[in-house]
This record gives C-alpha cells, sequence and structure tokens, in this order.
C-alpha cells in the first residue's frame, strides 16, 4: 500500500511538471509574440531546466536569441533542433539567416561522385530510422518465406521465392547503413564557438603558433580533447587546438 502511495505521488509530481513546462512554453511563446525576446528566453530556459527537450523548443529558443542578435546562442539551438529534426526546412532556413550574420567563411570540402551518392542515400534517414527500417523488412522477409513454404502453385512460389530475397537484402542494406550511420554519430561532435573571437593554436597551448583566428557562431568539429583545450576542425579540413570554455558542443542533451 505504501508503495502505491510513493507511485502515486511520483506520477502525480511528474504530470505537474509537465503540466507547468507546458503552460510556461505557452508564457513564452506569448511573450515572444509581444516582442519580449528576453522573457521568450528566460521560460524557454527554464523549460530546459526541467529536463524537457525538444526541435520546437531548441526551434523557438533559436528564433529569441535571433530577434536579440545573440548568434551563437541562435546558431547552436538552431544547430540542437536540426540534430532532432534534421530535414525540417524551417529550421534550415531560419539557420542560414544567423549563419549569414557570421564572420568567418568556411567552405566545405567537395564530396566525390560516389560519396556523395552514398551519402545522400543514408542521410534519407538517421541511425535508428535505418534501424527500425531493418526489422520491418526482416518481418516482411519472414512472411514471403513462409508463403513460400504453403503455397501450392509454383508461380506463386517463385513470386513468394524472388520477394523474400529482396527483402533480405534490403533488410542487410538498412543494418549496414544503420552501423554506418551510427559510427558517424558517434564520431561526429559537433560545437559552436561563443567566444567574440578565438585564435586557434597548433598546440594544445596559449604559447604555441596562432594559425588563424575563429569568431562567434562558427560551426567547428571536435576531435579529442587535451587538458583545457580541444582539438578541432572546419569543414574545409583546417584542424587546430582552442581553449575549451570557448565553444559548446551540440549532442549535450
Amino acid at each position: 500500500m505504501f508503495k502505491k502511495i510513493i507511485l502515486l505521488f511520483i506520477l502525480f509530481i511528474g504530470f505537474s511538471a509537465l503540466a507547468q513546462d507546458a503552460v510556461r512554453f505557452e508564457d513564452a511563446t506569448r511573450a515572444y509574440n509581444k516582442g519580449d525576446y528576453e522573457k521568450a528566453v528566460e521560460d524557454y530556459q527554464k523549460i530546459l531546466e526541467n529536463g524537457q527537450h525538444s526541435a520546437e523548443l531548441y526551434y523557438n529558443l533559436g528564433n529569441s536569441y535571433y530577434k536579440l542578435n545573440q548568434i551563437a546562442p541562435s546558431i547552436y539551438y538552431y544547430e540542437k533542433a536540426l540534430l532532432l529534426k534534421p530535414h525540417d526546412a524551417e529550421i534550415q532556413n531560419n539557420l542560414r539567416y544567423a549563419q549569414n550574420m557570421t564572420l568567418d567563411a568556411i567552405d566545405e570540402i567537395p564530396e566525390t561522385g560516389i560519396s556523395k551518392i552514398k551519402n545522400n542515400i543514408m542521410g534519407l534517414f538517421s541511425f535508428d530510422q535505418w534501424a527500425r527500417l531493418a526489422v520491418v523488412f526482416v518481418i516482411l522477409f519472414v512472411l514471403c518465406y513462409i508463403a513460400f513454404y504453403y503455397f501450392r502453385y509454383s508461380s506463386r512460389k517463385r513470386i513468394a521465392f524472388i520477394a523474400s530475397i529482396i527483402f533480405l537484402l534490403f533488410a542487410i542494406v538498412s543494418v549496414i547503413f544503420a552501423v554506418f550511420q551510427k559510427k558517424e554519430f558517434d564520431a561526429d561532435q559537433p560545437a559552436i564557438v561563443f567566444s567574440s573571437e578565438v585564435a586557434i593554436q597548433s598546440e594544445p597551448n596559449a604559447r604555441s603558433q596562432e594559425i588563424f583566428k575563429l569568431h562567434e557562431g562558427a560551426k567547428v568539429n571536435v576531435l579529442e580533447s587535451l587538458n583545457n583545450f580541444d582539438k578541432i576542425r572546419l569543414s574545409d579540413g583546417k584542424t587546430g587546438w582552442l581553449p575549451k570554455e570557448s565553444i559548446k558542443l551540440l549532442k549535450d542533451f
């Protein structure tokens, strides 16, 4: 009886927190629509502090910071929203507007034809979506195999057999794509520069040679960490070291 009371109490607290966050989200949206962007940011951040996160929340935070002309936080939250909804056109469009306000023009290394085709196909779904798709194809393979076993006519057996082979191949390809996507996701550690200007060093110390500079809003990929420095790589292939506190990782959910 005592355990049930505790469980009900925990559920009550959980539902109360969710209801409070929903009210706060509506208040933040109203504040944004009235032009009170600082109040909107404050309310959205309180929701994040409660452990709630969603693409919509990050997107609204990005919009609020953009209106306040705070470029780094704006890009940061747009990018976080894209991690949850990678194909959302509206988020992508607003992110481009924010990126146009950055000082650094960083080119991307052009992809080869085969690599571009592979990435376009793999990019259709996330690694967990590819995994779910593999499960669906395996189920279809089993159903077709059972049908092949029970069908009497050779024509139907032939169709069921061919279909089962096709679904099996699709399942294998989906698993391969899921594994590659997961490896790339784990290896990719994107971050946004929050310092107004930061020197990129050749070694992980402030006394080493300065290679180039980056400014707030620039996107980097963290390769490794040493002491208080992170080694980063840009989309154009340049690498270097910068102080850890000058950037914020995107995958810090």
